[in-house]
């Protein structure tokens, strides 16, 4: 599945349009660490696989509609208290073709 941020992808046109899709997560920050790089390293890990939940229900949400790409990507992240990570991500579910 192709997955951009752009409105189109290079080599391709749009032949469909299914709908506005989202993939979301929730993930929690269970350990800390007072060295600060330590606990840094923690946070990346925790914001990365909640963007990676996220972007994994984005293609199952994609899929569902039989879309083989997601165009117009955004992602929003918010973090409450430090602890816990809320990401959104967004799209357009579409078909496209080869322009060949």
């Amino acid at each position: 599945m192709i997955l951009t941020t752009t409105n189109s992808i290079e080599g391709f046109r749009i032949v469909e349009y299914k709908g506005i899709i989202t993939g979301t997560s929730f993930e929690m920050k269970t350990k800390f660490s007072f060295k600060t790089e330590k606990n840094k390293n923690i946070t990346t890990d925790v914001i990365d696989e909640a963007k990676e939940h996220a972007f994994q229900e984005l293609q199952t949400n994609a899929s569902n509609l039989n879309a083989n790409a997601v165009v117009g990507i955004s992602v929003d992240m918010e973090i409450v208290n430090g602890s816990h990570f809320y990401v959104s991500v967004t799209g357009t579910a579409v078909s496209v073709a080869t322009d060949k």
